[in-house]
């Protein structure tokens, strides 16, 4: 009588697993991000990208999400998907210049005038000749999203001119061009990993940093810094990026599922990003967070300042990018 009991509820149990989406699944991407569950690139890729591929697929594809850098930070993650052992992750795209020179232009100061110049280039022609350089490199960038007009923080004082940033500690993305563009404006920068950046910040090993205002505020910065400077010095976006040999070996028809689903988190997800800039810089004001304005005037010093950057990498990323990115902001 036991045994027969046992029998039907092993029955019953494995009849239950095979009809979930875990075990009925004949493809599993893990999609890996640095950002915290709060920041739009996780509730997009959780409510509009997971969602749609995972239901669109009827099960057929499960989307496994791994936030806060669980598998590794940007460059680690982004080597994993070459290797295929993740299968997608989105990076800041400025990080890809490590693997792709060119992707150096997407690190340009004051590149873009304003969001929809971005969106103009990044959705249009120079997104496609980014995009196509990916692929021999086994990576497809299937959507740019947005991380955002980066601000400055740090320590000291706040920052409305250059020479506000003289010899301050500042720490930058692993990236050639913004080292450059620090070092034009006067500051001393830190190239180091973002895993690494709030330890440092509270060690006082940099004093100062630039971050878009959601990632700033989810990753709690605001502990560590005084002041936060609007000086939309950097535009950074971001790539979803798929392993183009597993992108292939899926069925057309989850091809076009997976594609269409990166699209439609691109644009909620840039909604969402927006949405959160803006109820975010507030929190930061009522968590003590000293924030200024930059006037027009003082932008333009920035800007002149840093121009000796784009003759200085003209040649490596090439003047044909260059001029669609001013094109775009035309």
């Amino acid at each position: 009588m036991v045994k027969k009991i046992f029998a039907v509820f092993l029955t019953f149990l494995l009849a239950a697993l095979s009809a979930s989406p875990a075990f009925s699944a004949e493809h599993t991407i893990k999609l890996a991000y640095l950002v915290a569950e709060t920041q739009s690139t996780h509730v997009a890729a959780r409510d509009f990208f997971k969602k749609t591929v995972e239901e669109k697929s009827g099960g057929r594809v499960v989307v496994e999400l791994y936030p806060n850098g669980v598998l590794g930070g940007d460059r680690q993650v982004i080597e994993a998907v070459q290797l295929g052992t993740v299968q997608m992750t989105i990076p800041l795209a400025g990080v890809l210049s490590g693997f792709e020179p060119k992707f150096q232009l997407l690190d340009f100061p004051f590149l873009f005038k304003d969001k929809a110049s971005v969106y103009k280039a990044l959705d249009g022609e120079l997104g496609d000749k980014l995009n196509s350089l990916l692929l021999p490199l086994g990576l497809r960038n299937l959507v740019f999203a947005e991380n955002g007009f980066r601000h400055l923080a740090n320590n000291r004082s706040p920052i409305n001119k250059p020479e506000d940033l003289k010899g301050l500690k500042i720490r930058t993305i692993e990236s050639p061009v913004q080292v450059a563009a620090f070092r034009a404006l006067g500051a001393s920068p830190t190239p180091m990993n973002f895993g690494e950046l709030y330890t440092a910040l509270q060690q006082k090993t940099v004093d100062a940093m630039e971050s878009s205002t959601p990632l700033f505020y989810t990753s709690k910065f605001y502990e560590v810094q005084k002041y936060y400077s609007l000086t939309d010095l950097f535009y950074a976006a971001t790539v979803v990026l798929i392993n183009e040999p597993f992108f292939q070996s899926l069925p057309k028809d989850l091809q076009d599922i997976v594609q269409e689903a990166a699209e439609l988190y691109r644009t909620e997800q840039r909604r969402i990003s927006q949405e959160q800039e803006n109820e975010m810089l507030g929190l930061l004001k009522d968590a003590g967070l000293v924030v200024n304005e930059i006037s027009q005037e003082d932008r333009n010093l920035f800007r002149e300042m840093t121009l000796p950057v784009y003759d200085e990498f003209k040649d490596v990323v090439g003047e044909d990018l260059i001029e669609l990115a001013r094109k775009a902001s035309q």
